[in-house]
């Protein structure tokens, strides 16, 4: 990205970085030759022409050529500097008006120049530019034709200034409207960046949740049976080899559901491999805690039905961090999980006796920021705390809208 920065519309420059312009690397580089060329030509040639049926104007000279031919010049440089290529153009004009040479496409030239002055933010100097040619042009035209060529002129009918001013405001509003409409195209191109950032923003808070989810429940029950394999290797072999056994499948788990994730990352645009997790595994991650030593009873309220698979993302993963918090941060062996299922809304409850061992029984704070970020992008709650009878309680409210259940 280039580095200078943008400037805002209306304040002495483009409304877009600089590194979209066109001049950009060495003298020469990015000037608009070609355009340039062709509205040369186009003047030449037309002011040929023009000059064959205006018999009372000076035929076309070399001193009429080198004012055209500047004029055009100063073309080169109308991206780079507009307001000096906006002025030095309507001066050249002047001139050549003031010289008495035919009237034609000159004034291509001028509305070139103050069409690119006005979409390059430069609006004050294309008006005074048009205003001043203009003001000449009446000058000349209607008080000094006297003492300027052709001899024996007279003064202009005033009749022929109002093709004049429509002229000067046709330019005046083609000009604004290319530019309130790059003003438009900018700020549509920055809403769709921002959008994308966005987007890439809340994929990155997704994919984190997922691997915090994964590996904090996956690594807890790793570390609660390492430890029993530990205190039972020599007393209890058999005990050990379980543990050992579960750790094993933990892992194998773990690293699936990692490699899931991760390959969202290498093709976003391809289908999951597998279907996300739901409240239908819920009997595995019961046999997970029982593993790490908690015994997990499990009760259901109302009619099962369908409903969406993020929401039966979110509620697995709620139920998960949650039993994995009684793991590791309550001294109860016992929870208990409520599925209730409403009209309009997944309620779950997660219950432990506690009381809390080396920490909050709520766990760290990162594991119920996470329920907590889930619950907010379905546009449900969750509930944690103390209980009052003691022991701690998760409970999540996840909306199910009515038209996505069968």
């Amino acid at each position: 990205m280039d580095a200078h920065p943008t400037r805002k519309p209306g304040h002495g420059g483009p409304p877009w970085p600089r590194s979209w312009q066109w001049a950009r690397h060495g003298p020469g580089a990015g000037l608009p030759w070609r355009s340039t060329l062709l509205v040369t030509v186009f003047v030449m040639v037309g002011t040929g022409f023009a000059g064959r049926n205006q018999p009372d104007r000076l035929a076309l000279d070399a001193l009429g050529r080198v004012l055209l031919l500047l004029g055009c010049a100063l073309l080169l440089l109308r991206h780079r500097h507009p307001v000096p290529v906006v002025f030095g153009v309507s001066a050249a004009a002047l001139a050549y008006l003031a010289a008495g040479y035919a009237y034609g496409p000159v004034f291509a030239t001028v509305a070139l120049a103050c069409f690119a002055a006005v979409v390059h933010g430069h609006r004050r100097a294309a008006w005074w530019a048009l205003g001043l040619l203009w003001a000449g042009h009446l000058l000349c035209a209607h008080w000094l034709y006297h003492r300027l060529p052709p001899g024996g002129d007279g003064p202009a009918p005033w009749g022929q200034e109002l093709p004049v001013a429509a002229f000067v405001v046709a330019i005046l509003a083609a000009s604004e409207l290319a530019r309130v409409r790059r003003e438009q195209w900018a700020k549509e191109r920055a809403e769709r960046a921002a959008a994308e950032r966005r987007r890439a923003d809340e994929e990155r808070l997704r994919i984190a949740r997922e691997l915090h989810d994964v590996l904090a429940h996956s690594l807890s029950v790793i570390n609660v049976q390492a430890g029993v394999g530990l205190a039972l290797l020599d007393s209890d072999p058999g005990q050990a080899r379980t543990a050992l056994t579960t750790i094993k499948a933990a892992s194998k788990e773990a690293l699936g559901e990692v490699r899931q994730v991760l390959d969202t990352l290498r093709a976003p645009g391809d289908a999951p491999r597998a279907p996300a997790p739901g409240l239908d595994r819920l009997p595995e991650l019961v046999e997970q805690a029982a593993a790490a030593g908690l015994t997990v009873r499990t009760r259901v309220e109302g009619r099962r039905r369908h409903v969406p698979p993020g929401t039966e993302l979110a509620a697995f993963r709620i139920v998960q961090e949650a039993l994995t918090n009684v793991v590791r941060h309550s001294g109860s062996r016992t929870a208990e999980v409520v599925v209730a299922y409403g009209p309009d809304a997944l309620r779950l409850r997660i219950d432990d006796e506690g009381p809390a061992t080396g920490g909050d029984a709520g766990g760290s704070g990162n594991g119920l920021a996470g329920m907590r970020e889930r619950a907010a992008a379905l546009g449900g709650t969750i509930e944690a705390g103390p209980r009052p009878d003691g022991g701690f309680r998760v409970g999540a409210t996840l909306p199910v809208r009515t038209e996505e259940s069968p």
